[in-house]
Protein backbone atom coordinates (compact mmCIF):
# COMPACT_ATOMS: atom_id res chain seq x y z
CA UNK A 1 0.00 0.00 0.00
CA UNK A 2 1.33 3.79 -0.83
CA UNK A 3 1.94 5.67 2.08
CA UNK A 4 -0.39 8.59 1.80
CA UNK A 5 0.06 12.02 4.04
CA UNK A 6 -2.89 12.76 5.52
CA UNK A 7 -5.09 14.56 5.85
CA UNK A 8 -6.55 13.16 2.47
CA UNK A 9 -10.15 12.00 1.62
CA UNK A 10 -11.02 9.03 -0.63
CA UNK A 11 -14.60 9.61 -3.21
CA UNK A 12 -15.48 6.74 -4.56
CA UNK A 13 -16.94 7.59 -7.86
CA UNK A 14 -19.06 5.24 -8.38
CA UNK A 15 -20.89 5.98 -5.33
CA UNK A 16 -21.19 9.51 -6.01
CA UNK A 17 -22.64 8.89 -9.50
CA UNK A 18 -24.92 6.30 -7.82
CA UNK A 19 -26.52 9.41 -5.98
CA UNK A 20 -26.36 11.69 -8.73
CA UNK A 21 -28.22 9.08 -10.57
CA UNK A 22 -30.76 9.56 -7.64
CA UNK A 23 -30.74 13.60 -7.52
CA UNK A 24 -31.25 13.70 -11.25
CA UNK A 25 -34.16 11.41 -11.69
CA UNK A 26 -36.15 13.27 -8.64
CA UNK A 27 -35.61 16.26 -10.25
CA UNK A 28 -36.75 14.57 -13.37
CA UNK A 29 -39.59 13.63 -12.13
CA UNK A 30 -40.76 16.17 -9.34
CA UNK A 31 -39.73 19.16 -11.82
CA UNK A 32 -37.66 20.44 -8.77
CA UNK A 33 -34.09 21.94 -9.33
CA UNK A 34 -31.98 20.48 -6.60
CA UNK A 35 -28.73 22.90 -5.80
CA UNK A 36 -25.39 21.60 -4.19
CA UNK A 37 -24.18 24.05 -1.07
CA UNK A 38 -20.50 24.50 -1.52
CA UNK A 39 -20.31 24.62 2.28
CA UNK A 40 -22.09 20.99 1.58
CA UNK A 41 -19.08 19.53 -1.03
CA UNK A 42 -16.12 21.19 -1.02
CA UNK A 43 -14.32 18.68 -2.96
CA UNK A 44 -13.66 21.12 -6.50
CA UNK A 45 -12.04 17.86 -8.53
CA UNK A 46 -15.66 16.28 -8.01
CA UNK A 47 -17.16 19.36 -9.61
CA UNK A 48 -16.71 17.54 -13.19
CA UNK A 49 -18.88 14.80 -12.15
CA UNK A 50 -21.49 16.98 -10.88
CA UNK A 51 -21.11 18.95 -14.18
CA UNK A 52 -22.28 15.90 -16.33
CA UNK A 53 -25.25 15.81 -14.21
CA UNK A 54 -26.12 19.55 -14.84
CA UNK A 55 -25.87 19.96 -11.13
CA UNK A 56 -25.64 23.62 -9.99
CA UNK A 57 -25.21 25.35 -6.71
CA UNK A 58 -25.56 27.88 -4.34
CA UNK A 59 -23.04 30.88 -3.61
CA UNK A 60 -22.71 33.15 -0.78
CA UNK A 61 -19.47 34.85 -2.15
CA UNK A 62 -18.29 36.28 -5.03
CA UNK A 63 -15.50 33.69 -4.62
CA UNK A 64 -18.11 30.91 -4.62
CA UNK A 65 -20.52 32.41 -7.41
CA UNK A 66 -17.24 32.54 -9.97
CA UNK A 67 -16.41 29.05 -8.62
CA UNK A 68 -20.16 27.98 -9.75
CA UNK A 69 -19.55 29.74 -12.86
CA UNK A 70 -16.02 28.78 -13.74
CA UNK A 71 -15.98 25.04 -12.53
CA UNK A 72 -20.23 23.98 -13.16
CA UNK A 73 -20.71 26.12 -15.91
CA UNK A 74 -23.50 27.57 -14.40
CA UNK A 75 -24.61 30.89 -12.64
CA UNK A 76 -25.14 30.29 -9.34
CA UNK A 77 -28.47 30.73 -7.05
CA UNK A 78 -26.58 33.70 -4.30
CA UNK A 79 -27.12 34.53 -0.99
CA UNK A 80 -25.22 37.24 0.48
CA UNK A 81 -25.71 38.91 4.03
CA UNK A 82 -24.95 41.84 2.75
CA UNK A 83 -24.32 43.27 -1.32
CA UNK A 84 -22.71 46.58 -2.10
CA UNK A 85 -22.70 48.67 -4.56
CA UNK A 86 -19.11 48.02 -5.55
CA UNK A 87 -20.06 43.86 -6.41
CA UNK A 88 -23.71 43.49 -6.62
CA UNK A 89 -22.85 44.01 -10.39
CA UNK A 90 -20.78 41.03 -10.25
CA UNK A 91 -23.47 39.44 -8.35
CA UNK A 92 -25.85 40.33 -10.99
CA UNK A 93 -23.55 38.72 -13.73
CA UNK A 94 -22.99 35.53 -12.60
CA UNK A 95 -26.23 34.33 -11.30
CA UNK A 96 -29.74 33.05 -12.14
CA UNK A 97 -31.23 33.74 -8.29
CA UNK A 98 -30.25 36.42 -6.30
CA UNK A 99 -31.85 36.34 -2.03
CA UNK A 100 -31.89 39.19 -0.29
CA UNK A 101 -31.46 39.70 3.39
CA UNK A 102 -33.80 42.34 3.80
CA UNK A 103 -36.69 44.18 1.63
CA UNK A 104 -34.60 47.24 1.99
CA UNK A 105 -31.81 45.51 0.50
CA UNK A 106 -33.34 44.50 -2.24
CA UNK A 107 -35.33 47.99 -2.95
CA UNK A 108 -31.81 49.25 -3.12
CA UNK A 109 -31.07 46.88 -5.82
CA UNK A 110 -34.31 46.33 -7.74
CA UNK A 111 -33.20 48.63 -10.86
CA UNK A 112 -30.30 47.11 -11.28
CA UNK A 113 -31.73 43.65 -11.44
CA UNK A 114 -34.33 44.85 -14.09
CA UNK A 115 -31.91 46.79 -16.27
CA UNK A 116 -30.13 43.91 -16.20
CA UNK A 117 -32.88 41.71 -17.30
CA UNK A 118 -34.31 44.09 -19.91
CA UNK A 119 -30.90 43.69 -21.84
CA UNK A 120 -30.09 40.20 -21.18
CA UNK A 121 -33.38 38.14 -22.21
CA UNK A 122 -31.13 35.13 -22.01
CA UNK A 123 -29.93 35.20 -18.88
CA UNK A 124 -32.40 36.53 -16.61
CA UNK A 125 -32.26 37.53 -12.36
CA UNK A 126 -35.06 36.22 -10.84
CA UNK A 127 -34.81 37.69 -6.65
CA UNK A 128 -35.71 36.12 -3.50
CA UNK A 129 -36.26 37.56 0.24
CA UNK A 130 -34.57 35.50 2.96
CA UNK A 131 -37.31 35.00 5.43
CA UNK A 132 -36.94 34.10 9.28
CA UNK A 133 -40.35 32.04 10.20
CA UNK A 134 -39.35 32.55 13.91
CA UNK A 135 -39.25 28.97 14.41
CA UNK A 136 -36.73 26.89 15.77
CA UNK A 137 -35.86 23.41 15.51
CA UNK A 138 -32.08 23.24 16.13
CA UNK A 139 -30.06 22.97 19.08
CA UNK A 140 -26.91 24.63 18.22
CA UNK A 141 -27.48 28.76 18.72
CA UNK A 142 -25.38 29.80 15.79
CA UNK A 143 -28.34 28.27 13.48
CA UNK A 144 -31.07 29.25 15.79
CA UNK A 145 -33.08 31.89 13.59
CA UNK A 146 -35.10 32.79 16.98
CA UNK A 147 -31.84 33.71 18.72
CA UNK A 148 -30.83 37.00 20.13
CA UNK A 149 -30.42 39.04 17.53
CA UNK A 150 -30.62 36.56 14.52
CA UNK A 151 -29.83 37.94 10.91
CA UNK A 152 -31.57 34.66 9.60
CA UNK A 153 -33.70 37.22 7.31
CA UNK A 154 -37.00 39.06 7.23
CA UNK A 155 -39.54 38.23 10.12
CA UNK A 156 -43.72 38.57 9.45
CA UNK A 157 -43.30 41.61 11.87
CA UNK A 158 -40.79 43.50 9.04
CA UNK A 159 -42.63 42.33 6.33
CA UNK A 160 -46.08 43.15 7.29
CA UNK A 161 -49.09 41.98 5.19
CA UNK A 162 -47.64 42.24 1.73
CA UNK A 163 -45.20 40.60 -0.33
CA UNK A 164 -42.82 42.88 -1.68
CA UNK A 165 -43.83 43.21 -5.81
CA UNK A 166 -40.92 41.82 -7.70
CA UNK A 167 -39.45 39.08 -5.43
CA UNK A 168 -40.46 35.62 -6.49
CA UNK A 169 -38.81 33.73 -3.99
CA UNK A 170 -38.19 33.12 -0.77
CA UNK A 171 -35.32 31.61 1.18
CA UNK A 172 -35.09 30.38 5.00
CA UNK A 173 -32.47 28.60 7.32
CA UNK A 174 -33.82 27.27 10.23
CA UNK A 175 -32.67 23.52 9.72
CA UNK A 176 -29.32 21.75 10.68
CA UNK A 177 -28.99 18.32 10.76
CA UNK A 178 -32.50 17.97 11.09
CA UNK A 179 -35.44 15.90 9.48
CA UNK A 180 -38.62 16.19 7.50
CA UNK A 181 -40.74 16.49 10.42
CA UNK A 182 -38.68 19.22 11.06
CA UNK A 183 -39.28 20.81 7.80
CA UNK A 184 -42.82 20.08 8.39
CA UNK A 185 -42.83 22.80 11.88
CA UNK A 186 -40.62 25.54 9.62
CA UNK A 187 -43.23 24.83 6.94
CA UNK A 188 -46.08 25.61 9.17
CA UNK A 189 -44.27 28.35 10.76
CA UNK A 190 -44.00 30.06 7.61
Amino acid sequence: MTDYKTPYYIVYEDRLRKNLNLITYVMQQSGAKIIMAFKANALWRTFGVFREYGICSTASSLNEMQLANEELHCRAHTYCPVYTDDTIHRFIAGSSHITFNSVELFRRYRADIEEHNLQHSDLQVSCGLRVNPMCSVVDTDIYNPCAPGSRFGVTREQLGDSWPEGIDGMHFHALCESTSYDLEKVLDAI
